[in-house]
């Protein structure tokens, strides 16, 4: 074998850590050849199009994925669709296996009354939305003045704090300008966020609690009656130290009085979401069944139902894979059933030459380190099944070129990416920002072209 030829499906963080990861492995002892494929004319996945337009910080991931895919030993090509463009057939043709790094870009859903009502959102539809994902409508409604988000993870605080926050705080950011023109007629003045457990038991990170609570120009709310503690709690509060930081500051906020300010963030613990409540087709109110703790840190419902006045309500609830032609699928996880990465069958045997890694392995879970770890596990099994990888009729690296040319398919690579690039930090330079994405499709292959 002269190269092993490798294709990864996803230009995310998973897919690009494990292109990078293999180049830099010292258990192999072959040369490696490999091509990165993205629906997206933009690589980066989840960071570019997942992370709140606010957070510089998070977004520094990308200086680091940016260095990988700079070398110029790993090709990207965006805007080319898995089974569209590219279907598996093509890919054992041209290669010796398949990494699947997709991700998860669905809601979780959540099977309570009213969830389909006019005003009831999916908090991933959000995010694409003011992250300016290229597939994704170009307005939003922003109608309502009282504002629910169910959940209590980083993603429910990113949505609770881009619908509350002051649209001017954003201009700073890459935020696109009809994101920003949306937000500036928002109506809101309270966002409240609903948790089922308690302080202790928050899936924030500290540094999403801190960014949401300490908000210029909004009054953080919180209530008494949500400050429970059980031996469980207190046993998570004494052995990590991300749970202490954030009680610690939950608890600072009992001591914060509201100054009047026109917006309000309103922060409910033990609060389990039964309904969403309906008039002639629209959401009026939220109804919740208050919890307590168990014991053990986990909690148990009381029975005690309350009613929210709200005019939209959000789900933050989780992301959920999607399925791939010619794959199997677990709709109950949302995952791609696998083993260290390597993709089964429904007899649970091993897929030759077939690979999973990210979130549709492992399930929307875990931080940026995790994803590091993860592709580790899967390019280690790759290199250690080497008897069972594909023998690709037309491994030439050229010949994958020559297919998708011969397709019609207009492919961004990543010398068109860094036009695409230059010409989102000519347009931030503009105005004094570090960058304004791109939003349509076509604008990122007309730039491509330029």
């Amino acid at each position: 074998m002269s190269k092993f030829r490798l294709a990864i499906i996803g230009a995310g963080p998973a897919g690009i850590y494990a292109a990078d990861l293999l180049v830099k492995s010292e258990l192999r002892d072959f040369e490696v050849s490999i091509d990165i494929f993205d629906q997206l004319p933009a690589p980066y996945g989840l960071v570019r199009y997942g992370v709140a337009p606010d957070h510089p910080r998070i977004k520094g991931i990308i200086k680091a994925l940016y260095e990988v895919l700079d070398r110029g030993d790993i090709r990207f090509f965006g805007n080319v669709r898995y089974d569209a463009d590219l279907t598996m057939d093509d890919l054992k043709q041209h290669y010796n296996a398949v990494i699947f790094a997709t991700g998860a870009i669905r809601d979780a859903q959540l099977p309570i009354p009213g969830i389909e009502l006019e005003g009831s959102y999916g908090a991933a539809d959000f995010v694409n939305w003011y992250d300016a994902h290229p597939d994704f409508a170009r307005e939003w409604p922003l109608n309502a003045k009282e504002i629910a988000v169910i959940g209590n993870g980083n993603v429910a605080l990113d949505v609770a704090r881009i619908l509350v926050k002051h649209p001017e705080q954003l201009l700073s950011t890459d935020i696109p300008d009809n994101v920003y023109q949306g937000l500036l007629k928002s109506p809101v003045t309270d966002v409240h966020v609903f948790g089922r457990r308690g302080p202790a038991q928050v899936k924030f990170t500290p540094l999403e609690l801190r960014e949401a609570v300490h908000i210029e120009g909004v009054d953080t709310i919180v209530h008494e009656e949500d400050y429970q503690y059980d031996d469980g709690s207190r046993a998570a509060i004494d052995g990590n130290n991300q749970t202490r930081v954030m009680v610690n500051t939950l608890e600072g906020l009992r001591e914060k009085a509201p100054v009047g300010a026109s917006r309000r963030l309103h922060l409910h613990f033990f609060s389990s979401p039964v309904e969403i409540l309906d008039s002639e087709g629209k959401v009026v109110g939220l109804r919740i069944e208050r919890t307590e703790l168990d014991g053990s840190g986990g909690v148990v419902g009381t029975g005690e139902l309350r009613d929210f006045p709200v005019q939209a309500v959000y789900r933050a609830v989780g992301y959920f894979g999607s399925p791939l032609a010619g794959l199997p699928f677990d709709a109950k996880k949302g995952v791609i059933p696998n083993q260290g990465g390597r993709v089964l069958d429904e007899a649970a045997n091993a897929v030759p030459g077939t690979y999973a890694t990210g979130w549709i392995k492992r399930g929307p879970v875990g931080l940026i380190g995790h994803t590091k770890s993860d592709a580790l596990e899967t390019i280690n099994n790759l290199i250690v099944d080497a008897d069972t990888w594909w023998q690709p009729t037309s491994p030439d690296e050229s010949a994958i070129v020559a297919l998708l040319s011969a397709r019609g398919v207009e492919y961004v690579d990543w010398q068109a990416w860094l036009k695409i690039d230059a010409k989102e930090r000519e347009l931030g330079e503009a105005e004094g920002r570090e960058r304004i994405k791109l939003v349509d499709r076509e604008d990122f292959l007309e730039t491509a072209r330029s």
